[in-house]
């Protein structure tokens, strides 16, 4: 069995541990991910990004490629579900600053869904590895992220994970939730644990992953090499020093700061007000008065609204 914090290895690339970040669409900026990896963070993704939207040269969708020049360990997360357009996307200069692609064959949202994208994907057996297959000729470094299925009672992670691996995909990241159950309830360990022991290729386990204790009882349950966290690092990103033991504070004034201080540059003031009143918000939980804290911040209408609404918030909270 893995142990937290070992590091992980796959297609040539050597992680520093095998507790990683999961790609977060609208959340895993380059300025976030920054911030888990100061906190311990093994390895990142970029956020789910259209192979279509980098054909088109969407400007949107290349900004969300964006990389810090101190990001050593990130790999870019596509979607789509044309093999041809998804190479051209690997092979293009977009993603030359990645050594690693991982494919979304997962995602649960209608819209991709439909598009046959995503976990649709699930659904197309042949398709899916033709994708793999031509991702892999662009000489990246390639991991999938899929679901243990579409509908619970109806799981295919074994046999998914045995064509991933066929297909030519260096690690593979099972996420314990079918399609339907979206990212709610107990991940289904034993189907993880399936497709862990259908492959020789490195397995990271995601889903649930809130704590050490999780983390632990993740990998002994399912015999993965790793766990992906995800929602437990948009709510407070210093779990991954939790997870690791790593005598790290955690300031979630002086952690907003360092996101604006990043994102302004880059992103401009309309677009970081907004990414930063919705994560003040995640990291003011459990504080006292936070869901009055909470409204006032999305009442902000500009970055010095949002520091003095924050100089109000914890002043209160130190004289409380």
């Amino acid at each position: 069995m893995a142990e937290i914090g070992q590091p992980l290895s796959y297609g040539g690339i050597r992680l520093p541990n095998n507790v990683l970040l999961a790609p977060l669409a609208g959340y895993t900026d380059f300025a976030f991910r920054k911030l888990c990896y100061s906190f311990g963070a093994g390895g990142c993704f970029t956020e789910m990004v259209s192979a279509k939207g980098l054909a088109y040269h969407n400007e949107a969708t290349r900004a969300l490629l964006y990389l810090d020049p101190s990001e050593r360990y990130t790999a870019a997360q596509l979607f789509g579900s044309d093999p041809d357009i998804l190479r051209a996307a690997c092979e293009s200069g977009y993603l030359a600053p990645f050594a690693a692609v991982d494919i979304n064959m997962g995602c649960p949202v209608p819209k991709v869904y439909k598009n046959g994208e995503g976990s649709a994907l699930l659904a197309d057996f042949p398709r899916a590895e033709k994708i793999i297959s031509a991702c892999k000729k662009s000489g990246k470094t390639v991991s999938v992220k899929f679901r243990i299925g579409l509908e619970k009672g109806k799981y295919l992670a074994a046999e998914f994970a045995k064509l991933c691996e066929g297909a030519g995909a260096d690690m593979l990241t099972v996420h314990g939730r079918t399609r339907d159950c979206m990212y709610a309830g107990e991940p289904n360990y034993a189907q993880i644990a399936a497709a862990k022991a259908a492959v020789a290729i490195p397995v990271v386990a995601n889903g649930g992953v809130f704590s050490r204790a999780d983390a632990q009882k993740m990998l002994a349950e399912t015999g993965a090499d790793g766990v992906m966290v995800a929602r437990a690092a948009m709510y407070c990103p210093h779990v991954f020093a939790e997870i690791l033991e790593k005598d790290i504070p955690w300031d979630a004034r002086a952690a907003i700061e360092g996101q604006i201080a990043d994102m302004l540059p880059f992103y401009g003031e309309k677009f970081t007000l907004v990414q930063m009143r919705k994560m003040a918000a995640f990291y003011l939980r459990g504080r006292r008065g936070s869901s009055a804290a909470r409204a006032r911040l999305f009442s902000c209408g500009s970055l010095g609204d949002l520091s003095a609404c924050l100089d109000a918030v914890f002043a209160e909270g130190e004289a409380g």
